[in-house]
């Protein structure tokens, strides 16, 4: 006889405890707050973006040297690149099947996310710091 035609537990029993990185939860706050820090901060960037037309380089620079304004981007940045880096790690979970290529992908998810993320820091620090 089939041991498993004897098992009356449910399927969601079976599975209970098994497949989970017990950190859903967090990883889904996080992925929540960036998206709103994105929303907001892109909303105050679209507004100073609309106030730039027809301004000339040495307006746009003086505007960003602004501490307020070179804030509200370093936030748009580091937020906008670490929901990427963590929409991008569901979408390799889910998709990415071959162990290898999955840490690989991972990986490159990190570093890209990362590199764009401190390139655009350095472009806005210099230019509101150093008026470059």
């Amino acid at each position: 006889m089939n041991a498993n035609r004897n098992d009356m537990r449910t399927p969601f029993k079976r599975a209970a405890g098994l497949g989970t990185a017990k950190d859903g939860t967090g990883h889904f706050l996080w992925q929540r707050l960036t998206a709103v820090a994105v929303l907001l901060a892109g909303l105050y960037l679209l507004g100073i973006l609309f106030a730039l037309r027809g301004a000339d380089y040495d307006m746009a620079r003086g505007l960003l040297s602004d501490p307020l304004n070179a804030g509200v981007l370093l936030l748009f940045l580091l937020a906008a690149f670490w929901h990427a880096r963590l929409g991008l790690q569901v979408i390799i979970e889910d998709y990415v099947h071959a162990p290898a290529l999955a840490a690989l992908a991972h990986v490159a998810n990190i570093l890209v996310c990362a590199l764009a993320a401190i390139v655009g820091v350095v472009a806005v620090l210099r230019i509101a710091v150093l008026g470059v």
